[in-house]
């Protein structure tokens, strides 16, 4: 059996692989920059705790504050990847633009600020975008494969972009690394332009467009739950994130290089974690798959402010807990995101996905500037130990029901034998219509839950109507993801 033979199918098929080459690549270059940008703060900078937590809340201030509109502007639009090419551009403009000034000895913290904030925008604007083209390239049967090349993609740029980044500080010095970034950007956008999907249609004006998704999103028990857990984990994550590289050189003394090598050693859990996705969801349900992947994510990072000691002490606490946290991250992407992509509408994907941004990304900043102030007052080991031990606590929110009794993902096989006519009250006021007797029927979305209507579903299975999300999702807007422009 030839390489190409023994290749994922969806990596045989054109524009999916060079959908996934596109994000590979820049998945690189971001984790290049990730790593470049605050060493430059610190490094050529000299930044404090506080100008930190700024630089991270200028990134991150964004989602906050664009993830909606965004959502709502996109879903008019017939053509999200010209946006997305458009967003490349600008953004490798725009971190082209630090190396220069520090070229020409310009450089200064409130460009910084202000390149973060602009590419933190266009990242919003490019992200809402791609979960459009994702379901647009992929039938929903393969959502679970698809997650898990992607996040494998995103695992090797984890291993290959922080050892890239710390050699390249480490040689260079951190703005100049971030060329190669600006230079992943445009070659996200050359392979954008090479695919040309047939994406879903654009939803026509109506009352109630804007806050449509959010609605969607408050009316759905999964969707809340998964929600209140990522909100969770993010902000208290983003407090430890925002002060990570500034604990790690100044307490406990690594350089560049070996903070890299952390990084990367750690990421390879994310391989393990997205190779192991499919099986993992498949053994164990795609529910408790989520639960599983957001214990791993959160419990391990209590192992860094633990860290303290010799140098190679340091090193095995840090990378059992990257190497832990980044499967968990996997495992905990691969699951939410292919039950998300499934659950939700075609007709409001972009405004839920706006709106899911500023819910969850949204208090990244929040989590950045608690993190500096608590930093800059108590010290970053306690600062640390409270965003690790307090990020565990998404587990609350997802561990009742009904995530955890989710086997399978629903199907637009499921939904038209089930003979649904459910609608979501967005999608009604959408529409034009409003919601009937149907709207209260849940359908299954297992194989023993295609025997039609009402028919009373086997001990332990899912149901739409158990997880709170029959009235919200139709069996024409399912079908849509598999009919629309989806590569076969």
């Amino acid at each position: 059996m030839s390489i190409v033979e023994r290749a994922p199918a969806l990596l045989r098929q054109g524009l999916f692989r060079r959908y996934w080459v596109g994000q590979g690549v820049s998945l690189i270059g971001d984790q290049i920059s990730l790593l470049a940008l605050p060493l430059a703060a610190v490094f050529i900078l000299h930044a404090d705790a506080a100008e930190m937590g700024w630089l991270a809340t200028a990134q991150l201030l964004p989602a906050l504050l664009f993830s909606l509109a965004a959502g709502a502007w996109v879903d008019r639009r017939a053509s999200r990847r010209r946006i997305m090419i458009v967003s490349d551009l600008a953004r490798a403009g725009l971190i082209a633009s630090l190396p220069v000034a520090y070229a020409l000895d310009l450089l200064s913290l409130t460009q910084l600020y202000l390149t973060a904030f602009a590419v933190g925008s266009l990242t919003v604007l490019f992200d809402v975008c791609n979960a459009t083209l994702f379901v647009a390239l992929v039938p929903s049967t393969r959502y679970v494969e698809a997650n898990s090349l992607i996040n494998g993609s995103r695992s090797l740029a984890y291993v290959a972009g922080p050892s890239a980044g710390g050699f390249l500080v480490q040689t260079l010095a951190a703005p100049l690394a971030l060329v190669a970034d600006a230079f992943t950007y445009l070659l996200s956008a050359r392979c954008l332009t090479t695919i040309d999907p047939a994406e879903p249609p654009p939803s026509a004006p109506a009352k109630g467009h804007f806050t449509a998704g959010l609605w969607w999103i408050t009316r759905s028990s999964v969707m809340r739950a998964t929600f209140a857990a990522s909100s969770t984990i993010q902000f208290f994550n983003f407090m430890f994130h925002t002060l990570f590289v500034l604990y790690v050189t100044s307490e406990l003394g690594l350089g560049a290089d070996l903070l890299g090598i952390v990084l990367a050693v750690g990421a390879a859990g994310g391989l393990v974690g997205a190779a192991t996705a499919g099986r993992v969801t498949r053994r164990l349900g795609i529910g408790r798959s989520a639960v599983l992947g957001y214990t791993l994510f959160s419990a391990p990072l209590l192992l860094v402010p633990l860290a303290g000691g010799p140098t190679p002490l340091v090193l095995g606490l840090l990378f059992l807990a990257e190497l832990g946290s980044c499967v968990g991250a996997m495992i905990a992407d691969v699951s939410v995101s292919s039950l998300q992509a499934a659950l939700i509408p075609d007709a409001l994907r972009a405004r839920v996905t706006g709106a899911y941004r500023t819910l969850t990304h949204g208090v990244r900043p929040l989590g950045a500037l608690t993190a500096g102030a608590l930093g800059s007052t108590i010290g970053l080991r306690p600062t640390l130990w409270i965003g690790t031990a307090c990020a565990v606590l998404c587990l609350l929110w997802v561990l009742p029901l009904p995530v955890p009794h989710i086997r399978e993902l629903p199907t637009p096989e499921a939904e038209a034998a089930s003979g649904s006519a459910a609608t979501t009250d967005a999608l009604g006021e959408e529409c034009g219509t409003g919601s009937g007797p149907e709207a209260e029927r849940g359908t299954g979305s297992g194989p023993r839950a295609a025997t039609g209507p009402g028919t009373e579903a086997a001990p332990g299975d899912w149901t739409r109507a158990e997880a709170g999300v029959g009235p919200e999702v139709t069996a024409e807007a399912m079908a849509s993801s598999e009919g629309e422009g989806c590569p076969r």
